[in-house]
């Protein structure tokens, strides 16, 4: 054995009786790991090597955690995967106490700042950009075709103005639109029209008989005037160039206001960051996540705010979290939210194990439990201060869980309404996503595949794994890295290349 090289594998936390391969190209049967381990077959990158002898019913210990049974027996330098793996059942909701966080405060964090938008209400935007809200589909194309008119003709006027976006979705007429559930799309449409970077410029294209009044989309106490709603059906309109003239006045009004703002020093603590995993694999809970998590903390010592998402990938580890809520009030609303959503899921006859895609499972993540314990180290280790629900705006600084759906798009686009003036996404088997509101950092969890993607990839965390740079290091780079794109200094890829993903609504109501 000693003529044989010893080659690395990753644990976790001390008690894990696995390991994972961190080797591009995996390693073949009959390699050496963790000194007397000898692999019984070829291991891909990624994937777990059973580090004893393990019989039929035996805990799989990862992350310190159980995530899941061998399902047969499984001896020393095994592959474990999906394939011989049975899932637990999740935390039980109602066995987890709620008592106040007792943790010490984190050391405050100051003099760090980036150039931001400021708005009247003390809000801070990255971008500066005409947004169109829409209250119905109905609208879609022809609120396309004047944003495309308007970025051709109005936009080289106004020199201060990054872009000009048509909020689309589906939503707003063939609903229920007074079903208790329906609350949550309305409240989204209307939140992402105030995100910080439109600069409060509320500007709505309506139909004219659709259910969801665009009245409703307006900032509490506003009122609807011609500078802010427009309706197609307004019968002062004669044909389709009028209501194209109309919709250009109307931005053209939104624009000259636009243009006047200016970049000014921000606080780090106008920052509000919303984290977000996508294309998972075993090394995003390693590198990528833990580095997004670090980065996290200083954002909350800097006295900003950050938020993490995806409702069922924290379901699994909720009992790591709910300790960390910073009061009795809040964990409770942990608790209720995942409540919520098994509900929600269980109605659609599915539950959280429909998470996990091919290519999760293709990465090495046998399961949504080693997924969910993963995706929460991009929580880092600062006390949840708020729970915001689906479509909701955040209110509390600091760091806050937004309970959304886990999909990709439909949590960007919940993330916005909440807030978030910077994205973080981290992946590791790769996603073009973008979103064209905000600026979207692209975090690889492996080397591999930033190298790969060496123009859609805007940080590689793959470093950390064979320890040439720590979390620590690779937290304190990638928070630089989120201060110079807020300040405009460093353009993300997919603002380079134009690669934008549709907004997606939340809508668990029901259509009529």
């Amino acid at each position: 054995m000693s003529n044989n090289p010893v080659h690395t594998i990753i644990k976790t936390a001390p008690q894990d009786n696995v390991g994972i391969i961190p080797y591009p190209g995996g390693l073949a049967k009959g390699a050496f790991v963790s000194g007397d381990v000898i692999l019984t077959e070829d291991i891909p990158m990624g994937h777990k090597v059973a580090l004893q002898d393990m019989p039929n019913g035996t805990a799989v210990i990862r992350y310190g955690q159980v995530i899941g049974y061998t399902s047969m027996d499984i001896t020393k330098g095994s592959w474990l995967n999906e394939t011989n793996i049975i899932m637990p059942q999740p935390p039980e909701l109602e066995n987890i106490i709620c008592k106040k966080h007792d943790s010490l405060p984190q050391e405050s964090l100051s003099g760090y700042t980036f150039q931001g938008f400021r708005n009247a209400s003390g809000t801070v935007g990255t971008k500066n950009i005409l947004c169109i809200s829409e209250s119905v589909q109905c609208v879609a194309g022809i609120a396309n075709y004047v944003t495309d008119k308007i970025r051709k003709e109005l936009l080289p006027r106004y020199k201060n103005v990054d872009g000009v976006v048509a909020f689309d979705h589906s939503y707003g007429c063939g609903v229920a639109i007074d079903a208790p559930a329906a609350i949550i799309p309305i409240r989204t449409i209307k939140h992402i029209a105030q995100n910080p970077n439109f600069g409060e410029e509320t500007m709505v294209i309506g139909l004219g008989c659709e259910k969801l009044r665009p009245e409703r989309l307006l900032r509490d106490g506003e009122k609807g005037t011609k500078q802010s709603i427009l309706y197609l059906q307004d019968e002062s309109f004669s044909g389709f160039e009028e209501i194209v003239k109309g919709i250009m006045e109307m931005a053209e009004l939104h624009l000259k206001k636009l243009d006047q703002r200016k970049r000014e020093t921000c606080h780090a603590s106008d920052l509000v960051v919303g984290m977000q995993c996508g294309g998972s694999d075993a090394f995003s809970g390693l590198t990528a996540n833990p580095v997004a998590g670090f980065a996290s903390d200083l954002i909350v010592r800097a006295g900003g705010t950050v938020m993490f998402s995806e409702v069922t990938e924290v379901r699994d580890a909720i009992h790591l979290l709910v300790p960390r809520a910073i009061n009795e009030n809040v964990a409770q609303a942990l608790i209720d939210e995942m409540a919520w959503y098994d509900a929600y899921l269980a109605k659609g006859q599915a539950d959280r194990s429909a998470n996990t895609t091919p290519g999760n499972k293709h990465g090495g993540l046998s399961n949504i439990v080693e997924k969910a314990l993963g995706s929460i180290a991009k929580s880092g280790t600062s006390p949840i201060a708020d729970v915001v629900s689906p479509g909701e705006k955040i209110k509390t600084k600091g760091l806050n869980f937004a309970a959304t759906p886990a999909s990709d798009f439909v949590c960007g686009t919940l993330q916005l309404a909440a807030g978030m003036n910077v994205h973080v996404f981290m992946t590791g088997r790769g996603t073009p996503y973008g979103l064209s509101m905000v600026p979207v950092i692209k975090v690889s969890s492996n080397s591999k595949l930033s190298q790969r993607w060496h123009d859609l990839i805007d940080f590689d965390a793959g470093p950390v794994a064979f320890g040439e740079k720590t979390i620590e290091e690779m937290g304190w780079e990638l928070f630089q890295l989120i201060l110079d794109v807020a300040s405009g200094t460093k353009k993300v890829a997919t603002d380079k290349l134009g690669l934008y993903n549709d907004l997606v609504l939340f809508n668990p109501g029901p259509l009529t």
